[in-house]
């Protein structure tokens, strides 16, 4: 522990605008939790903000996500939510996390580092297995956002050349998985960076 708290006070003072996407079920929310604690600094979930539209309108997630794939203007909306909260925090030069399956692509080059987490279906739907979400419902949901992002902004959600760090978290445990990504923020160095990959602009 003393090992991981000495790495996020290094990584901390850097005041990085961090994105974290990746598949359900891979671990993107433990990760970014972990880390807004580590770092302490504030967090935002793409996730949570659906929730909450789906409680407003008094439906369930499945229901909302159907009436997503129905229209364009639900899903834009939550973009352009999350677009906004991209540029405050990136040019508020204060550590920020910032998570959704479109996180990397929505602060493009405001974001100091973006990474993407996946793990194999059986991980997957063994840790998604006590959610209001079934594993088949999750499923169609994946197939219809990558369908949805495709045809809204011309995304593939299988790029992974946008970004800094792609991990399969089923190799790792949590307090190991988030010690690995803080040494990468500990050891990455803006000044010296010459491997940024330009990410395209689009408008949600």
């Amino acid at each position: 522990m003393a090992s991981t708290d000495r790495t996020a006070d290094a990584a901390s003072e850097r005041n990085l605008f961090i994105t974290v996407s990746g598949t359900p079920g891979s671990g993107v929310t433990t990760l970014c939790e972990g880390l807004a604690n580590a770092l302490n600094c504030g967090y935002v979930s793409g996730g949570e903000l659906f929730r909450e539209v789906a409680e407003e309108r008094g439906v369930s997630l499945s229901q909302l996500t159907a009436r997503a794939g129905e229209s364009e203007e639900l899903d834009r909306a939550l973009d352009r939510r999350l677009r906004t909260i991209a540029e405050t925090w990136g040019a508020a030069n204060n550590s920020f996390v910032l998570e959704s399956r479109l996180a990397g692509w929505l602060a493009g080059n405001r974001a100091d580092f973006r990474i993407w987490l996946d793990a194999p279906e059986e991980v997957r739907s063994e840790r998604t297995s006590d959610r209001e979400e079934t594993t088949a419902e999750m499923q169609v949901r994946e197939v219809l956002d990558a369908a949805r992002y495709e045809s809204y902004y011309g995304i593939d959600l299988d790029d992974r050349s946008i970004y800094d760090l792609a991990l399969n978290s089923g190799r790792w445990g949590e307090s190991s998985l988030q010690e690995i990504v803080l040494t990468a923020l500990r050891e990455y160095d803006p000044v010296a960076d010459e491997g940024e990959f330009v990410v395209p602009a689009f408008e949600p």
